[in-house]
């Protein structure tokens, strides 16, 4: 059976594209036709769709993710949810009631994507509960940490090769961003992959540019890393620093220097490395200072700096933290400042290991690094080559060997160059109002921290620049934006339109209001959760007339709106011509030409849905 027309109307439907990146097609053809698949994928090149897309297209079944992050599970489920996927994850920072509910759930069929770390499946009654639950297919990210050779290796990775036993039935797919043709056959032996499927997407991104320069000591480092905070003044910057001491320093001169940041790194209390982290997130800061805790999972397109402050402990673990900027595709920099004194912290490091041959590659990974920042070779191809590829060019006019050294740093050099746009390109990306884009943002930040999600959760930043490009004015044209599936057309859209509305009439930023009260933000957020009101009454312990009005509240407000089941289609089409004729000052009278059936809670939630589309509801200038 062709499934391609049921795939295509999946992603446009939950993810609002039109068409796939490379190799993204033929990975799920792949486990849509139950294949073994080994995927090695760069990190922003799509991966995580790959296994969430037959999710999507398959009934009563879940794709089984197993993933290393409690965060990383918590934002993707959050994601699939603002999509209309049904996902849902166990973990330790759920109560054992809420685990047994999702247990329960997942056993009956209820979720397309449940989310696991390899340390619960390494637990055997987790492998007897999961034999009960109707299983798609096991996802494995971050798969280069199951194997000794690679960067990240996690002895409880090891113990996933028993899913092979436990499930023989079941395809297994391994995704990673960073696995050179060693780690790869390790990945494929050690979880018994059946002649799978390889896809290997070429290790070149082109738009980024590698910039290397070896810096005599702390004092220079600082003036090369203030230069290039100076030259990246859009978007956001990452600098990893080695250890969380000069995590705090480099976050507090930054922020003594005018800079905005902030530190994240793991003695930090959760609650403050989370926060921390959603600042960011949410361009309240625009730096962020973090060991090598922070990275994995983040999904910002906007990085358009990635800064080291000491050689990596490998070239994979480099590739991976460079690979978060420019994941939009646009031009972006990474650049290495390191230290002679490097090899001393590393030496250190590695002579704390006890097992000699994980040693040995320690020493060996470390070798490798330090070659790569010591060659004159073009960086591209060393990295190219380190990972298997054979590229047939031998310079990449996007690195410092090449290119020499960027402008702000030493010699002057041409700009970097940008990939080749046509003139219409260029006009629609001249288009962009950067106040609207602001509006947008703010409208964005608002929504995020009223239902408690990262922005990114809300709307992606090139889904916001592309609706600036475009300026909807219908649900039409909005649903039309990449980004937009129909879950958050229907959840978002009145109000973007709104948005945009206000600012087009000459209001250029909205600021936040009031705080939402504490039942009323409990409310939405048990909503934004999926349960109905009539569960929400239960939950919170009040009556449904109460959870109604505070709903009908939320709606007038614009932090939710009017859903289907709420009020039926006919009824909603009844009130709305009772109010065209009656007006929507007092409700009696609406009421009393209405049919019987018909309550004053629905009522409610109409006409506060008719003011919040007509913009009448008043904002905070």
């Amino acid at each position: 059976m062709d499934t391609t027309p049921r795939l295509s109307d999946a992603l446009r439907r939950y993810w609002g594209y039109e068409a796939f990146r490379p190799l993204q097609e033929r990975v799920v053809n792949s486990l849509m036709s139950r294949r073994d698949v080994c995927v090695v994928m760069p990190t922003g090149g799509g991966k995580s769709l790959c296994y969430q897309l037959p999710a999507a297209v398959s009934e009563s079944q879940a794709v089984i993710v197993v993933s290393p992050l409690i965060a990383l599970m918590q934002d993707q489920v959050a994601q699939l949810d603002a999509m209309g996927l049904p996902a849902a994850f166990l973990n330790s920072s759920q109560s054992a009631r809420e685990q047994a509910e999702i247990a329960a759930k997942a056993a009956r069929g209820e979720f397309r994507l449940l989310y696991l770390s390899p340390e619960r499946l390494a637990l055997q009654h987790v492998v007897e509960w999961l034999k009960k639950v109707p299983v798609n297919f096991f996802a494995i990210d971050e798969a280069h940490c199951i194997s000794e050779w690679g960067h990240e290796f996690r002895p409880d990775y090891r113990q996933l090769k028993r899913l092979r036993a436990f499930f023989p039935d079941k395809p297994i797919a391994a995704f990673t961003a960073s696995a050179t043709q060693r780690v790869r056959h390790d990945i494929i032996q050690q979880l018994g992959l059946r002649d799978p499927d390889k896809y290997i997407a070429s290790f070149h991104r082109h738009n980024l540019r590698y910039l290397v320069k070896q810096c005599s000591g702390e004092f220079e480092q600082m003036q090369q890393l203030t230069a290039a905070l100076r030259e990246h003044t859009e978007g956001n910057v990452i600098v990893y620093a080695p250890t969380i001491k000069k995590v705090e320093s480099i976050a507090e001169e930054l922020n003594k220097s005018g800079f905005t940041a902030v530190p994240y790194h793991a003695k930090l209390a959760p609650d403050v490395r989370r926060q921390n982290q959603e600042r960011w997130m949410n361009d309240e800061m625009r730096i962020l200072v973090g060991t090598i805790a922070f990275g994995l999972g983040i999904n910002k397109p906007n990085v358009r700096c990635v800064i080291h402050l000491a050689l990596p402990k490998s070239v994979e673990q480099y590739y991976q933290e460079a690979g978060r900027a420019g994941r939009d595709g646009s031009p972006a920099d990474c650049l290495m400042l390191w230290q002679a004194r490097d090899s001393g912290l590393h030496a250190h490091f590695i002579g704390q290991i006890e097992d000699h041959d994980e040693k040995e590659r320690a020493w060996e990974r470390f070798n490798e690094i330090k070659k790569f920042v010591t060659q004159s070779v073009c960086r591209h191809l060393q990295v190219c080559l380190h990972f298997g590829e054979r590229p047939k060019w031998k310079t990449c006019n996007s690195c410092d060997v090449c290119s020499g050294a960027a402008q702000w740093m030493a010699a002057e050099i041409p700009a970097l160059r940008k990939p080749n746009k046509s003139l219409e390109d260029d006009s629609a990306e001249h288009a962009v109002d950067d106040g609207l884009r602001e509006s947008l943002r703010q409208w964005r930040k608002r929504t995020a921290e009223r239902q408690g999600v990262p922005a990114f959760v809300i709307m992606h930043d090139t889904t916001l620049e592309a609706v600036c490009r475009t300026r909807p004015t219908t649900l039409a044209e909005l649903r039309a934006v990449p980004g937009i599936g129909q879950k958050k057309l229907e959840t978002y859209g009145h109000a973007m339109l709104q948005a945009i509305a206000r600012f087009q009439s000459g209001v250029k930023t909205v600021s936040a209001r009031e705080p939402l009260s504490g039942p009323a933000a409990e409310t939405l957020r048990m909503l934004n959760l999926g349960h109905s009101i009539e569960q929400v009454a239960l939950l919170r312990k009040v009556t449904t007339g109460t959870v109604y009005e505070t709903v009908a509240k939320l709606i007038e407000l614009g932090e939710l709106e009017l859903q289907a089941g709420m009020v039926p289609d006919d009824r909603v089409r009844a009130i709305e011509e009772a109010c065209s004729r009656m007006g929507s000052e007092r409700l009696r009278p609406i009421k009393d030409a209405l049919p019987e059936k018909v309550s004053f809670q629905e009522i409610r939630m109409v006409v506060a849905e008719m003011k919040r589309r007509a913009g009448t509801v008043s904002v905070c200038e």
